[in-house]
């Protein structure tokens, strides 16, 4: 690891407190403060936007606009594979997230001129896939295995419950109260003020994530460049086509989302398994591991439903006058982050007391039941909505309670666990599958949205709580084959795998 320029020779052995960072860390922490808000402060407004009528600068999308909301989560999640690679092959970590910065910024401004929507959204889907897992890589790469990495990323998630707590308040007054324009723009300086810190930081950073780990041979590049404009070529005379025969809808991006998040999905499940570097114990625990992946594939589905499908019902079915003051909808989505902030230090102390015969299947067990319990509770309150009546917003708060109290328990077990699945040379491709799963979905949560179009919201919610608590209880029962299908060997876990010779 290249040390920052005036640092110590090992900087990631600094303790790193909210009150104690080195200057390296606090450019990237308030980096990560400021591009979580343009991405919080969009995700708070984007399903408000879709479905307001064109008279207030809205899509007009209907039941639509939760699904474009799944697919743009979808998609952003499909790109972040491309956007880590970018930066470890081709721009280096830092230009990777200036380019980043520069794609997400461009979006909003995008939006905010009245541009079309898929533009937009498009260049936000590439921007934030290219800045998010690059600033990650730089975060580890300057801690390197220094003793104070631990404290350091549990310190940066606080940081994106901030942004996440502050930007619905912040977007989404502007969005309801002023225009969707002014929150669109709000963003984009966010964005901007994001690139500031990174380009500045050249002093702090030193060498670090300047160029690419691996760069490309001439000949590499050759066929990366024609295999680029293979895919762009083929998505522009796709959409071209779509556009000609009239299907170019919100519909159709959801249903091109599933399919090629679908395909990329099984098809790195199967290359992985595949891996001549992999022993046959470890294409077991993998194939056992499919378990979890699904799990959590059903839980960043239910979960991605508190952006969308409970915005709109906060939109329309909750009482939200207080004090002769009309709350916006988009606020109630502060709920999440602000439970997730009050709850996550009971969370950090109860959860290695939890399951410690059966870890991972008990977690997911209670982190399925919870998010399951909150859509349950959303069934009862949208039960309540005849004839245009309108609930308590405290339905909506303890939903959004269960579902973070979920977050907690899940994030938590479920990346530690993808991180010990394999031997550490692994776990990049191991996080990058995990997501795929998750963005997958995402995908399969827009496609499902069109059911609300033949049964009652009361039966949707029904059916996604009961589905949790099921999954759920499917982990409880089988906790203990679980368990022993992903037990490893720690001795032979990290030992050297002799690659198969190379096949021309």
């Amino acid at each position: 690891m290249a040390a920052p320029a005036g640092s110590e020779a090992d900087p990631g052995d600094r303790p790193v407190t909210l009150f104690a960072m080195p200057a390296w860390y606090s450019r990237l922490f308030t980096a990560d403060l400021l591009e979580r808000f343009g991405f919080y402060g969009l995700q708070a407004v984007l399903v408000l936007y879709a479905a307001a009528p064109a008279s207030t600068g809205g899509l007009a999308l209907g039941v639509d606009a939760a699904a474009l909301f799944g697919a743009w989560i979808a998609f952003t999640y499909l790109l972040s594979l491309a956007g880590g690679w970018i930066g470890d092959r081709v721009l280096g970590a830092r230009r990777a997230m200036l380019t980043g910065c520069a794609l997400s910024a461009a979006g909003f401004v995008a939006l905010g001129a009245g541009l079309p929507a898929a533009a937009g959204l498009g260049l936000l889907a590439v921007g934030n896939a290219v800045f998010k897992p690059n600033h990650q890589a730089l975060v580890n790469l300057l801690f390197g295995n220094g003793r104070g990495r631990e404290s350091g990323i549990s310190l940066m998630f606080v940081a994106t419950q901030v942004s996440s707590l502050l930007a619905p308040l912040a977007c989404g007054w502007l969005g309801e109260r002023v225009s969707w324009s002014a929150a669109f723009l709000c963003c984009a300086a966010a964005m901007l003020l994001t690139g500031v810190r990174v380009a500045t930081a050249a002093s702090q950073f030193g060498s670090a994530g300047l160029a690419p780990r691996t760069g490309l041979s001439a000949e590499e590049r050759g066929r990366v460049l024609r295999r680029t404009a293979l895919v762009v070529v083929a998505a522009a005379v796709a959409t071209a086509a779509a556009a000609v025969a009239g299907v170019l809808t919100v519909r159709t991006l959801v249903s091109a989302a599933g399919v090629l998040l679908l395909v990329t999905t099984v098809a790195g499940f199967r290359s992985l398994r595949r891996n001549p570097e992999l022993a046959e114990a470890d294409r077991k625990r993998l194939s056992a591991f499919l378990a979890v992946l699904c799990g959590a594939a059903l839980f960043w589905m239910v979960f991605a439903y508190s952006g969308s499908l409970l915005t709109l019902f906060a939109r329309d079915h909750v009482r939200r006058e207080f004090a002769g003051f009309l709350v916006p909808a988009s606020w109630l989505q502060s709920v999440i982050p602000l439970c997730t902030l009050l709850f996550a230090p009971v969370i950090a102390r109860l959860l290695p007391r939890l399951g410690r015969r059966n870890n991972v299947p008990v977690k997911f067990a209670i982190g399925l039941c919870l998010i399951g319990s909150g859509f349950l509770t959303m069934a009862v309150a949208a039960g309540q909505t005849g004839g245009g009546a309108k609930v308590s917003p405290l339905w909506l708060v303890a939903a959004y309670l269960v579902s973070a109290l979920g977050e907690l328990v899940i994030a938590a077990v479920s990346i530690a666990a993808t991180a010990d699945v394999l031997p550490r040379s692994f776990t990049a491709r191991m996080l990058g599958l995990y997501w795929l799963f998750a963005g997958l979905g995402s995908a399969i949560g827009a496609i499902l949205l069109r059911l609300l179009q033949l049964i009652p919201e009361l039966w949707y919610y029904l059916g996604l709580g009961a589905a949790s608590v099921l999954a759920g209880l499917l982990f409880a029962v089988f906790r203990g084959r679980l368990t022993a299908a992903l037990r490893r060997d720690p001795a032979g876990h990290d030992a050297p795998r002799a690659a198969a010779p190379h096949r021309s």
